[in-house]
């Protein structure tokens, strides 16, 4: 296999375009898919889960041709456009349905193919006993294809398509056991709550996509077009004002805050996680939620042109990569223990987005670390959860490394990747981020690269609690005969162990030299190096330093002592965090209740003052009209005494008016 990949390279490394393999297919093979399920019906059942899964592996097969096709030439020949039809012609504006092919696409191609099959892989065994199966993996072809569309396309438009392709999948897959019957998916989350928490994440990501929509609408009506190389050329040429960018930026970045749980677009994060859990592991590594640190950097050109826009996707990176470790401190549900962890590590990269040529690469660096160590750490909480009768409360668990060493293992590689002990991924990936916010003048440094820093030691300690609460300590799972914890199969196991070797050894693979950013260097350009305000080996010893001071705490009160079955009351800032800062409580107390107050008051005015009005003009020519129908009798003396009253009233009018 690794022969013909290498030779289809080398066969088109002479060609005008650096690659020659139509893109369509990568896109085409999962979209197939997923219509093949969804319209095939139960005639599917027998192979659709295993046709769907072939099928992502074979669009992950296409991402490495592409891939050899581009190492095989020269960088700056490593951009490939392909017009696939003529999508929009009116009058002077044309755009053409494109594709984008370069090393930043193909990165993400890469990443969302190779650890979305092994989650396909990994819900051959979760999913085996469902008897809607069929229609799961249908779901999961169709985000796979939505986002290779979102990843690929040439134009804000067509990326916008594939933008909202993935908010429906992720609504179908998030509130995929939304019937009574499909029972909970832990003990006390039925399917109402499933249902209730698809929409709520349909309804905050449609906020951020008006964002988006208002951005790609403001494009053309400044540049004329929205595709990828107009804008770029407009904005290079100065075709917009400083003010006109700064909106945009802005619009992009409210985009951008939806669809990858950003402050204050994160309240939807945490419910996601009522759907199956490879679909936590789908969403929250490698597809949705990466979306929006791809827009920022694929729109680099924009923010750059617009400082206080870049300013503000810094700003927005701190605080959220700051309030998910808040909120990962408190919680006992491990999905969202592991929810708030994302929300926080996606914050990282934004934080290093923000940052501006010197943060590029190391935004999506650790965006494809993330990737495997987080879908591993996700994987291994579908794991315990099959062991444990779906229990998700890690105050009931304790000591499972002795019931289950694969699932304990490789979740414990992953823990070290996100806590950046050298020499796993995320020392590579996430201590880059904090050199990098180090870098600059005036308060920047300070404010950006102290919480990054102090982000990592909090980190430590929320990620440190969650694997000491689930694996180690004693026993606390009840005496119910359904609770024996045992190993998952195989099918489960093995793409945990793919996605160990990852956070283990990609960072080693990439991360000693600069070549991940001399890959991106035709997209985001050269990076300027500057720097930090505090000497790189200082910031190394300070951040591994709160690294080992908070997995210590935590080993303290989490692993070494005994951990009550019952979450104590805490100070205020826990009760907080196990709110989520009430993020809800302020949503609806700002937008959805004056939201609804209006609502109630356009309701009492349709139906007192309009309906009412009409009523009551309507009584009233009833009335008259009965009225004057009894004075219209038959009789001559009433006739005779209307004239005389109709005679009076003449001659009255007359005396007045004399």
């Amino acid at each position: 296999m690794s022969a013909l990949l290498t030779q289809l390279a080398l066969e088109t490394a002479t060609s005008s375009d650096a690659v020659s393999m139509p893109g369509w297919w990568l896109i085409a093979l999962p979209l197939a898919g997923a219509a093949l399920l969804l319209l095939g019906g139960r005639a599917t059942n027998s192979f659709g889960p295993a046709l769907a899964t072939g099928l992502s592996w074979a669009s992950f097969g296409l991402g490495v041709v592409a891939l050899l096709q581009l190492l095989a030439v020269d960088p700056d020949q490593r951009s490939t456009h392909q017009t696939l039809f003529n999508w929009i012609p009116a009058g002077a504006f044309q755009l053409s349905a494109g594709l984008q092919i370069d090393t930043l696409s193909v990165s993400f191609v890469l990443l969302i193919t190779f650890v979305g099959s092994l989650i396909h892989v990994y819900s051959l065994g979760y999913m085996s006993h469902d008897p809607d199966k069929r229609r799961f993996f249908a779901y999961l072809n169709f985000f796979v294809a939505a986002m290779l569309l979102l990843v690929l396309a040439d134009s804000f438009l067509l990326l916008f398509v594939g933008w909202e392709g993935v908010g429906l999948a992720s609504y179908l897959l998030i509130g995929f056991w939304n019937t009574r019957e499909a029972g909970a998916i832990a003990p006390g989350h039925f399917a109402e709550a499933n249902a209730a928490a698809a929409n709520k994440a349909f309804v905050v990501n449609r906020v951020g996509d008006i964002g988006l929509s208002l951005a790609i609408a403001l494009m053309f009506a400044t540049f004329g077009a929205v595709d990828f190389a107009s804008v770029n050329a407009g904005v290079a040429a100065g075709g917009a004002g400083t003010a006109t960018l700064t909106a945009i930026g802005l619009l992009l970045l409210l985009g951008a805050c939806g669809k990858s749980a950003q402050f204050p677009l994160q309240s939807w994060l945490g419910d996601a996680m009522a759907g199956p859990t490879p679909v936590s592991a789908l969403i929250h590594a490698a597809t949705m939620v990466t979306a929006g640190v791809y827009l920022v950097v694929r729109s680099h050109t924009i923010f750059e042109a617009a400082p206080n826009a870049q300013l503000a996707v810094a700003i927005v990176g701190a605080i959220t990569l700051t309030y998910g470790a808040i909120v990962g401190c408190a919680k006992d549900d491990i999905k969202k223990a592991l929810a708030a962890s994302t929300m926080s590590q996606i914050g990282y990269m934004m934080l290093a987005a923000g940052l501006g040529p010197v943060g590029y690469a190391f935004a999506i660096f650790h965006l494809i670390t993330h990737g495997f160590f987080k879908a591993g750490m996700f994987l291994g909480a579908g794991s315990v959860m099959h062991g444990m009768s779906d229990q998700v409360d890690m105050r009931r668990f304790g000591n499972l490394n002795k019931f289950m060493k694969i699932t304990w293992i490789t979740f414990g590689l992953g823990w070290l990747a996100i806590l950046g002990v050298p020499p796993f991924s995320g020392f590579w990936s996430k201590d880059k981020i904090i050199e990098a916010a180090f870098i600059g003048e005036g308060w920047r440094p300070w404010v950006f690269g102290l919480a990054a820093l102090l982000g990592a030691g909090v980190t430590a300690f929320y990620m440190s609690r969650l694997f000491f609460m689930t694996f180690h300590g004693k026993e606390r799972w009840t005496d119910e005969p359904k609770q024996h914890p045992h190993e998952s199969p195989l099918t489960m196991t093995l793409p945990m162990m793919v996605l160990a070797l990852g956070s283990a050894g990609l960072g080693l693979i990439l991360g000693p030299t600069d070549i991940f950013t001399k890959w991106l260097e035709p997209v985001t350009g050269h990076p300027e190096h500057g720097e930090p305000v505090l000497s790189v080996p200082v910031l190394m010893t300070l951040t591994l330093l709160l690294v080992a001071l908070g997995a210590g705490l935590a080993w303290l009160r989490y692993g070494r002592d005994e951990v009550p079955m019952y979450a104590p009351a805490g100070n205020a800032l826990t009760r907080a965090a196990r709110k989520d800062l009430y993020q809800d409580d302020i949503n609806e107390a700002v937008f959805m209740w004056p939201g609804v107050k209006l609502v109630r008051s356009v309701i009492w005015t349709d139906n007192e003052v309009v309906d009412g009005g009409a009523m009551g003009l309507g009584k009233l020519t009833g009335g008259t009209a009965t009225w004057l129908r009894r004075i219209q009798n038959g009789y001559a003396r009433s006739y005779a005494l209307t004239m005389l009253a109709g005679i009076v009233a003449v001659l009255g009018a007359l005396w007045v008016m004399n």
